[in-house]
């Protein structure tokens, strides 16, 4: 299995929603489909962006499962933008 982050550029916020739980969402959205090994909130030029590392069976599989975590993440806040990178010896590159 190898390791993929997915980041997200996070937008408005759905009403009612606190910032705070954006984070706990999408990580919990990926959770459901396979193993979570971290989650991070940061911010970067401005803009929140939330992180989750977690594990899959080959980029197919990642991406499938990346895109049912941001489809998640919508009941909280609106993605702006969002991609997947995968470990490679060290080193997260994109994925195409």
């Amino acid at each position: 299995m190898s390791s993929y982050r997915v980041t997200m550029i996070v937008g408005p916020l759905e009403l009612g929603v606190k910032p705070e739980t954006v984070l706990p969402t999408l990580t919990q959205a990926i959770a459901d489909y396979t193993v979570v090994e971290s989650s991070d909130i940061a911010v970067v030029a401005g803009s929140p962006r939330v992180t989750v590392r977690f594990t899959a069976d080959g980029d197919e599989a990642a991406f499938l499962i990346a895109e049912q975590g941001i489809d998640g993440a919508r009941v909280s806040a609106q993605p702006i933008a969002w991609k997947l990178t995968r470990m490679v010896k060290g080193r997260w590159e994109p994925l195409d």
